[in-house]
Formats: C-alpha cells, structure tokens, sequence
C-alpha cells in the first residue's frame, strides 16, 4: 500500500557505510521517492552522495524524533555501522514514538572457519583483559573510539590503523599508526601484520568484505584473533543487503 503523502515519500538513510552510500545510489530517481542521508560526521569521507545529505547529530531520541516530524519522514533505514549502538537504539524508539516505519540494514557478522583462532569477547574492556601478554605486539583494529580501553597496558605495543589521521592525541603508551580506507588486500594486510611482528589481532566483528583481509592474513600467519561480538539490538525488521534494502522501501513506496 502507498503512503499517503502530499508530496514525495521522504526517505531518510541513517548512514556512514558502504551499504547505506549503496542504497543511496540505488534508490536515486526513483520517482515519488526523495531520500535524505544523515552522516555523523566523524569522518570526512563518503559524502559524494544523491539526494539531500545531512551530517551530525541529532540530539538523543527526542531530537530524532523531532527531525522526523518536522521533516516530514515517512520511512527509516537504519543503515548505520554494526557497532553504534546508540545511534540504533536511539532511531528504534524516535522511530517508534513518531509512528514512522524501520527497517535495520545490518550486514552479515563474519564467521568463523578452518584455521581460524578467535576468542569472543563482548566488549573493548573484556579485549583488553584477554591479551594478558606483556610486551606483546597488537594489531589493534577497532576504531578510534575503543582505543582508551587498552591505556592501561604500558608494557604492550600497539598497531593502530585508522581511516583519518586523529585530532587529538591517542590515549595509548606505546603505538604504531598507519591510515587506510578499505577495501584491504589480504596480500597487503599480511605484509603489514609481518612488518610489525604482530603476535595478536584485536577487531570488531563488523562483518563484510571492506576489512576481511585482516582476518585472512592472520588466519594465514596462524595469529589469535580477539574478536569483539556485536552488541544486542532492538527489535525490528531486518535486512542483510542492499537489494532487499530496495526492496522493502520500493513496496512501501507503491512501486512494483
């Protein structure tokens, strides 16, 4: 069934991935349709988007809740990264309190397979307690904002990739930084993890292909990987994919 609106259904995109720039794309021109993409802004990449594009926050669920009546927001993908949590949780209730549809766009987390050496841990903190090995060298791949969980361990020597250079100094005693935006190469990420005689990789399970490589190389070097599970989610229809993405906004839209 359509919505019944005076104008184009208005589509917001809560965004910062690969999959939310992709369905972007994917939906431009698409007639009775106009889409927003929201950025947090926490890096300056990914804003070469269609449609109108909006970066920062919003103010907590009520000034979610707020731009979406006051915007005129029919539907909602949550197409945020795995691991912002907040963000996610905060769009499940303004979503709810304004009576506008969600659908939550997550990719695949990434499974184990043969020859693997994962330990699973919940959370940055619980990361840093299973190192335990002093004078250790650690790919640490986890995004700038974790990076205070491991302050602590003096006597162990970081490797830090980050998409941008950090504005502000990093919280860590001893560490090793290198920027990147993937998609990475096994082969790359090998001579990386070789380079800097890394004993242990510490990431997040943020699934996809963009960052796999690192998983592979130390799959290939036999290193331990400390994983960091995903974070409990609200309830609420979801999709892995772009296309199915598509989809569920194409069928609320009316279009066949």
């Amino acid at each position: 069934m359509a919505l019944e609106t005076a104008g184009p259904t208005q589509l917001l995109i809560l965004g910062g991935t690969a999959e939310a720039a992709a369905l972007a794309r994917r939906l431009a021109g698409v007639p009775g349709l106009a889409v927003t993409s929201s950025l947090a802004g926490r890096t300056t990449g990914g804003r070469d988007l269609p449609g109108a594009l909006r970066v920062g926050g919003f103010g907590g669920v009520d000034g979610l809740a707020a731009y979406l009546a006051t915007a005129g927001i029919d539907l909602v993908v949550d197409a945020t990264h795995p691991f912002a949590a907040q963000m996610t949780d905060n769009a499940a209730a303004a979503c709810t309190a304004a009576g506008v549809a969600r659908l939550r766009l997550q990719r695949p987390a990434w499974q184990p397979v043969a020859g693997d050496r994962w330990q699973h841990v919940a959370d940055a903190a619980e990361a840093a307690q299973a190192l335990g090995r002093q004078g250790a060298n650690v790919f640490l791949a986890t995004g700038r904002t974790d990076l205070a969980a491991f302050a602590h361990l003096g006597d162990t020597h970081f490797l830090v990739r980050l998409v941008e250079p950090p504005k502000a100094p990093l919280e860590l005693a001893h560490f090793t930084l290198v920027t990147g935006r993937g998609p990475f190469r096994e082969a790359d990420d090998r001579a990386l993890l070789e380079r800097h005689a890394i004993d242990v990789v510490v990431t997040k399970n943020s699934g996809g292909d963009g960052a796999y490589a690192k998983l592979a190389a130390a799959r290939a070097l036999g290193l331990p990987v400390v994983m960091i599970d995903r974070p409990s989610e609200p309830e609420g229809e979801t999709v892995g994919d772009v296309e199915a993405a598509r989809q569920w906004v194409l069928a609320r839209l009316g279009a066949e």
